[in-house]
């Protein structure tokens, strides 16, 4: 049972840092109609950048600031210098920002080297907590409670806000939104920065559980934030929640109990959903 436990646990963990990921690009794709292939690239690069601080100085805070805002300020030039000009041209929008994945990367590599960086846990969650005689990190813990933080905040931007409305009216219609004089342009920004600031804070919280990155490391990112958004729906903070929670479980799980099985148990579920629901499983029906 203690087995079961810790799994979970660990599962709930690993889909936190999942959610962290995911849940910006949830919305980008929701809300601006965006093929943002470049969201993987921008987390490790927050990462990096965030990792560097901590080496320098050893403050896990400001290197979680440092690293998200290096990643918010990476999307909105990408946004502002590239994908604006790119409304509705989906191969267009592909094929930049998958070009910004090769540009970040190298990038990385020529700023930091090829070596990867490994995780920073600060003095204060170090150590370990028993739980029915085996023992579960502080740090994950840690990671659990600020992943259900950011959502609940997410959650009531989005569902109890003035903006929030606009987000989900621009999810539905964009152009009624903007014939009822609401500019969405600011939104839109908005929603790109915060987006990519979560993610670059998260890729410092939550590397641990990766055990480290490096600078070739987004694309593999960039495949399961997209699982998550289509198992959950796209541009809902409830969806990636829920997306994220079910693959960081089914995957841990998987790799204890069916290890030869665990490369494919994510696409065995994306599969499953697509199949009974389209649309995700919190997502609106299209």
């Amino acid at each position: 049972m203690e087995t079961v436990v810790i799994n979970l646990l660990n599962g709930i963990a690993y889909g936190m840092v999942l959610f962290l990921i995911a849940a910006g690009l949830s919305v980008i794709l929701g809300l601006m109609g965006i093929v943002h292939l470049a969201h993987g690239a921008i987390f490790i690069a927050g990462g990096f950048a965030g990792l560097t601080i901590v080496k320098w100085t050893g403050s896990f805070l400001l290197a979680v600031l440092v690293g998200a805002v290096t990643s918010g300020l990476v999307g909105l030039i990408i946004e502002r210098g590239f994908l604006r000009l790119l409304h509705k041209q989906e191969l267009e929008q592909v094929l930049v920002t998958f070009g910004f994945v090769y540009i970040i990367g190298n990038l990385i590599l020529w700023i930091w080297g090829a070596w990867p960086r490994a995780a920073f846990v600060p003095s204060y969650f170090a150590g370990s907590i028993a739980i029915m005689g085996s023992y579960f990190p502080i740090h994950r813990f840690a990671v659990i409670a600020i992943g259900a933080a950011i959502c609940l905040g997410l959650w009531w931007l989005q569902e109890k806000t003035r903006i929030g409305a606009i987000i989900r009216a621009g999810m539905d219609n964009a152009e009624m939104v903007s014939g009822l004089g609401i500019n969405l342009t600011p939104i839109n920004i908005g929603a790109f920065f915060l987006g990519s600031f979560i993610a670059g804070g998260g890729c410092v919280i939550g590397v641990q559980l990766f055990g480290s990155i490096t600078h070739n490391d987004g694309v593999n990112i960039l495949l399961t934030a997209i699982a998550v958004c289509i198992i959950g729906g796209v541009g809902s903070v409830q969806g990636a929640l829920v997306g994220a929670l079910l693959i960081g479980i089914i995957d841990n799980f998987g790799r204890v109990y069916f290890p030869v099985m665990a490369p494919w148990t994510m696409y065995l579920l994306l599969i499953l959903v697509l199949m009974v629901r389209p649309s995700g499983l919190l997502g609106r029906k299209l």
